[in-house]
C-alpha cells in the first residue's frame, strides 16, 4: 500500500477511535483506548507482538487460529475472554460448544503470551485476556502480509461462559446469506462487516468436516448443467481427493490458494466460485453482497485492508466489561479465586 494509502487508512482509523470513544461513553461505560496501556504497563504491546510473530511463524495454521479465537469469543457474551474459560462445575466452557469443539486452537500461545505480558508488567495482571485476543488477532494479521490497526484497549474478562450462546451464536459454516446476515446483525455489524471480516478466510484452514456436503453434494442435482451449480466443478473433484465421502473429518483443506498471505485471493475464488465452505460461497450467489466481495477481489485489495481493518475494530467493541465490570484473570484459563 503506498505512502499516501497508508495515511489516509490510519486518519480514518483515527477518527474511527474517537467515534467508539463518544459511544461508548455515552453509554455510561468507560471508553477503550488504544493508549490504555501506555501509562500502566508500556512494554505490554510489544510481549504480545514477540510471542505471536513466533508462534505465527513456527506453525503455519496459527495465524488464523489467533484471530478466529478473538471472533469466537467476541461473538458470546461480547469480547471478553470467556471462551479461554476451562469447563468446571460452575464453568460452562465455550471449548466444547459446536463451533470450538475439537477446531478452536491456539489456547496455549495465549497462555505463553499471559505469561510474558505479566512478567513485562512487573509480575501483575495487569492486561486483560480478552485484550490479549484483540491485540494477538492484530498482530496474526499483520505477520500475515495484512494491515494493521489500533485496537481498542482496556476490556476486563468474564466470570462466567455460555456454551449454549456459543452454539446459537457463532455463525455456522453451512449458513445461507440471510441466515449469516442475522447472525451479524445480532452483534451489531452490518452487511459490509459481514463481507469484510469473512475475508479472515484469506488465511488459515478448514477440517473436511465442514465442507464435504459442499464438494460432494452441491452439484449432485445439477449434473447435467452444471452452469448452474454454485461451485466450480474441477475445484470439488480436487477436494474430494483430501476430503472423503465418507471419512477424514479432520483432514484440511485451505481457505483460499494463499493460505498464509493475508491477501484478496479469497475474494478472487468467490468470484470463481471456488469458496471451500457453503458460507464463503453464500457470500457470491446472486444476493446483495456480490459486488462487496467483487470490490473486494480487486484494486489488490485495499478496500478489503481498509474494511478488514475498520471491522475489526467494531467488532472488538461488541459487549466489552470495563470499569469495575468483570475482572483482570490471573490465569486465562480460570476466574479468579
Amino acid at each position: 500500500m503506498a505512502n499516501s494509502h497508508r495515511a489516509i487508512f490510519f486518519t480514518i482509523l483515527l477518527l474511527l477511535a474517537v467515534a467508539a470513544a463518544a459511544t461508548a461513553s455515552s453509554a455510561g461505560f468507560s471508553p477503550l483506548s488504544p493508549y490504555y496501556y501506555s501509562k500502566i504497563c508500556p512494554k505490554a504491546l510489544p510481549a504480545i507482538r514477540r510471542v505471536v510473530e513466533a508462534a505465527v511463524s513456527g506453525e503455519r495454521r496459527m495465524g488464523a487460529s489467533l484471530l478466529r479465537l478473538h471472533f469466537h469469543d467476541c461473538f458470546v457474551q461480547g469480547c471478553d475472554g470467556s471462551i479461554l474459560l476451562d469447563a468446571t462445575p460452575t464453568i460452562d466452557s465455550e471449548k466444547t460448544a459446536l463451533p470450538n469443539n475439537n477446531s478452536a486452537r491456539g489456547f496455549e500461545v495465549i497462555d505463553m503470551i499471559k505469561a510474558e505480558v505479566d512478567k513485562a508488567c512487573g509480575g501483575k495482571p495487569v492486561v486483560s485476556c480478552a485484550d490479549i485476543l484483540a491485540v494477538a488477532a492484530r498482530d496474526s494479521v499483520v505477520a500475515r502480509g495484512g494491515p494493521s490497526w489500533e485496537v481498542q484497549l482496556g476490556r476486563r474478562d468474564s466470570t462466567s461462559a455460555s456454551r449454549t450462546t456459543a452454539n446459537n451464536d457463532i455463525p455456522s459454516p453451512f449458513m445461507d446469506l440471510p441466515a449469516l446476515k442475522s447472525s451479524f446483525q445480532k452483534q451489531g455489524l452490518n452487511e459490509r462487516d459481514l463481507v469484510a471480516l469473512s475475508g479472515g478466510h484469506t488465511i488459515g484452514f478448514s477440517q473436511c468436516q465442514f465442507f464435504r456436503n459442499r464438494i460432494f453434494n452441491e452439484t449432485a442435482n445439477r449434473i447435467f448443467n452444471e452452469t448452474e451449480a454454485n461451485i466450480d466443478a474441477e475445484f470439488a473433484r480436487e477436494r474430494r481427493a483430501s476430503c472423503f465421502a465418507g471419512s477424514g473429518d479432520a483432514n484440511l483443506g485451505s481457505l483460499d490458494g494463499s493460505p498464509a498471505r493475508f491477501d484478496g485471493s479469497y475474494f478472487k475464488n468467490l468470484v470463481e466460485k471456488k469458496g471451500l465452505l457453503h458460507s464463503d460461497q453464500a457470500l457470491f450467489a446472486g444476493g446483495s453482497t456480490d459486488s462487496v466481495v467483487k470490490g473486494y477481489g480487486s484494486n489488490n485489495g485495499r478496500s478489503f485492508w481498509f474494511d478488514f481493518a475498520s471491522s475489526m475494530v467494531k467488532m472488538g467493541n461488541i459487549k466489552p466489561l470495563t470499569g469495575n465490570r468483570g475482572q483482570i484473570r490471573v490465569n486465562c484459563r480460570k476466574v479468579n479465586a
